[in-house]
């Protein structure tokens, strides 16, 4: 499906009720997502990162993508310390991974009402990775919401399979920067550099 029907389709979906929309022929998308959950209040002490890290759906239509976000995949429905991930299926949201071992992150700190700001950013990003919206969209693995206590911050990450590739790293940047309609900065990061001090962009 190209890029432009995926997007339209998004749209009409969106404003199609339920049941309506069950009975047409389902928008396949370009690619196969999957959904992932993340409670780190519930890891036990000691347990290895990712112990608690659980793939919770794959789909591969446009129908399958807003019956899930509507009813379950929102990162305001997230505990303090939780976190929620949209990757390519097959591709793990783990730093360990093989598509995302030579990567990094560009990271959006989620400002004003929290949860309203991070569910629109979160929808936002959404619908312009299965919607195929970036130029250089096989360069991202996923994007991962991170929810905190109210002392903290919360924060979406877009995870690329490059860090070393800096024209693909600023057209995601700013491609992204623009979808989400934000004048604040943004960074990007080797994945395992401290984001505080060691900023390698920002757009």
């Amino acid at each position: 499906m190209a890029t432009e029907d995926v997007n339209e389709a998004l749209t009409a979906a969106a404003e199609v009720p339920a049941t309506d929309a069950a009975e047409k022929q389902p928008h396949k998308l370009e690619r196969k997502w999957s959904f992932w959950f993340d409670n780190q209040s519930k890891q036990k002490q000691g347990a290895a990162w990712g112990a608690s890290l659980r793939k919770a759906y794959t789909f591969d239509t446009v129908e399958d993508f807003w019956g899930l976000h509507e009813t379950v995949f929102k990162p305001s429905r997230l505990n303090a310390n939780g976190e929620m991930h949209l990757f390519k299926a097959g591709v793990e949201p783990k730093w360990e991974d093989p598509e995302c071992a030579d990567g990094g992150k560009w990271t959006h700190v989620v400002t004003g009402d929290r949860k309203s700001a991070m569910d629109k950013a979160w929808l936002e990003t959404l619908m312009a990775l299965i919607g195929e919206q970036f130029d250089e969209a096989d360069e991202i693995c996923g994007v991962v919401a991170s929810v905190r206590p109210m002392s903290k911050q919360d924060k979406l990450s877009l995870w690329t399979r490059t860090k070393s590739n800096e024209a693909v790293l600023m057209g995601i940047g700013k491609k992204w920067k623009d979808i989400l309609d934000i004048t604040d900065k943004i960074s990007f990061n080797n994945h395992h550099d401290d984001s505080r001090t060691r900023n390698r962009f920002t757009v």
